[in-house]
């Protein structure tokens, strides 16, 4: 295991099948499929060491909503609110969140894997040993993001946003974007390739002679 990478859920062997969106309520060890909470508000919801599958949520508000050691899976999330929220050891697997908004989140331990989040929201947020892996992040904001042990693997980060974002360590070798935005001063310390140089160069306004 890689230094810093975020840790996996910790998940009970025995679990009940219940599961609610309720203002106020604190669950716990729960396994539940194929329910649709979509176009709902819930404050001060807290989930914990439990397991959802083929959840639907689709453009719902969670109001300071809490969630450790949970593995959200094939889940719908699109356009899903969770502005503020906090993610201790939490999994994503191949959930789509679309339009996700995590803006002014905490994520501590958290993986994101094989997930599209194009156009989902990272801005502001604070990330510690987080890991996306395999997601569609095309047009995503990670606008003023602050982040320590931050793992970007075989991703498309097409139109995605980083500015005012410390880059300085961060490796986007194994990533695929055509284009991209960066603060110029943030750019000192960031692991590229060479075409990815070429692609950050255009975009800050350079104009790059080819050799004859």
């Amino acid at each position: 295991m890689i230094k810093h990478y975020p840790a996996s859920p910790e998940l009970p062997q025995n679990f009940s099948t219940d599961f609610y969106l309720e203002d106020e309520a604190s669950i716990e060890a729960v396994h539940s499929s194929e329910l649709d909470y979509s176009y709902l508000t819930c404050e001060n919801l807290m989930i914990r060491r439990s397991i959802l599958e083929k959840i639907t949520m689709q453009r719902t508000k969670l109001v300071r909503f809490e969630a450790s050691n949970v593995l959200f899976k094939n889940c719908d999330f699109s356009n899903l609110e969770w502005i503020g929220g906090s993610f201790h050891q939490v999994a994503f697997e191949n959930c789509k969140l679309t339009g996700c908004n995590f803006a002014e989140s905490y994520l501590r331990d958290c993986c994101f894997t094989d997930c599209l989040i194009n156009f989902g929201s990272f801005s502001a947020t604070n990330l510690k040993n987080v890991a996306f892996e395999n997601c569609q992040l095309k047009d995503s904001e990670f606008f003023e993001l602050t982040w320590k042990h931050l793992f970007l693997v075989n991703n498309e980060l097409t139109n995605s946003n980083w500015q005012r974002t410390r880059l300085a360590g961060l490796d986007f070798t194994t990533n695929q974007f055509s284009k991209i935005a960066f603060s110029m001063e943030q750019l000192n310390g960031l692991k590229v390739d060479s075409y990815q140089a070429l692609v950050i160069a255009a975009g800050l306004g350079l104009q790059i002679q080819d050799e004859k």
